[in-house]
């Protein structure tokens, strides 16, 4: 059983379904769902909750634009477990809700990150979910800004360049109150033969593992987020991904050819288990890694990972419930848009050009009360 495949689709290789007509209209039919759903929840919520209460509180900022944008966050996992028919098969330790985690994940393909959503979800932390991803990322038309919005951490995988950037956006995620997800793919990079080639050459070289089903792991990265975050989380999550047959791609799943089964192991680390200074904390992360190329050896013989079944399926009526909300905002903003007065379009206008600029320029308001206070208490030190 092929249980890998390549990063991009192969018209060589056969599809879990066939790309039928059918399967093309309703695959170009979801995407333009998303992308008008997308464009009309950003241009429509930001200014009031990313802007308006952002500059009263951060912390009910996040509230509510977790609230807003995990319903249009949730369209993902319904789309691959309900409409593609995508079997989630989760695996391992169970995991508790309410957690604020750190989650290292292997990084087989262009959509494993969207898969976590599956988990998330079922934890009620999918508009809380942060990832760690490349900076190109955020000059995508429209979901740029979403990333923007969700607070994603961008990085150009120069450590020099990052870790300032990392450590100042991680800074504002140490209060305990808030809900955290923070996804980390330690690989850097989405896995290819061609680049397991060199990382086992590198770690030859090095002295280090020789791993056959994922690349060495970058550990500066990890330790810079366990310390930044040190005191505010419950416990790191490492996460485990496979594929059965073939590694899906994007248009892969908006057409829902592939894949047939995605498999998610979890081991949940108490964070007081992990190794406090950032050598030992390393070791633990290329042991992680160890084991993880070990599981994925073991899945490609037995086709599943160890004691699995432990998360329940969506529940068809929440998700479409949640359908039904998102569409049917989307269709009353447009028709705002469209055939309300001029100061609507004015405020789409502004909001489109607010979003460009605040995505460009890496802007997030700050309160305004702390703004003054800070000033307040720099202005008496400065007299004192």
């Amino acid at each position: 059983m092929e249980v890998y495949g390549p990063l991009k689709s192969d018209i060589n290789k056969l599809k879990h379904r066939p790309l039928t007509p059918i399967r093309t209209l309703r695959g170009i039919t979801c995407l333009l769902v998303y992308i008008s759903t997308a464009f009309m929840f950003l241009v429509y919520f930001t200014p009031v909750s990313v802007v308006m209460l952002r500059l009263v509180s951060i912390r009910c900022s996040r509230k509510v634009t977790s609230f807003i944008f995990g319903m249009w966050l949730a369209m993902w996992p319904s789309l691959f477990e309900k409409i593609n028919r995508t079997k989630v098969v989760f695996s391992g330790d169970m995991v508790p809700a309410g957690e604020r985690v750190l989650l290292i994940a292997n990084h087989r393909t262009e959509v494993d990150w969207m898969y976590l959503w599956n988990l998330a979800l079922r934890k009620g932390r999918l508009g809380y979910i942060k990832y760690i991803l490349k900076s190109s990322l955020m000059k995508l038309p429209l979901f740029g800004w979403g990333f923007h919005i969700l607070e994603f951490i961008p990085v150009e995988r120069k450590w020099e360049t990052d870790e300032p950037v990392m450590r100042n956006m991680l800074s504002t995620f140490t209060n305990p109150r808030d809900p955290l997800w923070l996804a980390v793919f330690p690989e850097g990079t989405d896995f290819t033969e061609e680049k397991c080639k060199k990382s086992k050459k590198f770690a030859a070289e090095a002295g280090l593992p020789v791993l056959e089903n994922v690349l060495l792991p970058k550990t500066r990265g990890f330790c810079a987020c366990l310390d930044a975050l040190q005191g505010s989380l419950d416990a790191v999550y490492d996460v485990t991904i496979a594929y059965k047959h073939q590694c899906p791609s994007f248009l892969d799943n908006a057409f829902g050819v592939d894949p047939s089964e995605v498999h998610i192991h979890i081991r949940r680390f108490p964070v007081e288990k992990i190794p406090a200074s950032d050598s030992e904390a390393a070791d633990w992360l290329m042991d992680a890694f160890q084991l993880k190329d070990q599981l994925l050896s073991d899945f490609k013989a037995q086709g599943h990972f160890p004691n699995q079944g432990k998360e329940e399926e969506l529940s068809t009526l929440k998700c479409l419930v949640n359908f039904t909300v998102v569409i049917s905002l989307t269709v009353y903003f447009t028709y705002l848009t469209f055939f309300s007065s001029i100061w609507l379009k004015i405020y789409v206008g502004l909001s489109c050009a607010y979003l460009s600029f605040a995505t460009y320029f890496k802007i997030q308001p700050w309160p305004v009360l702390g703004f003054l206070r800070a000033m307040f208490y720099t202005k008496k030190t400065r007299s004192e």
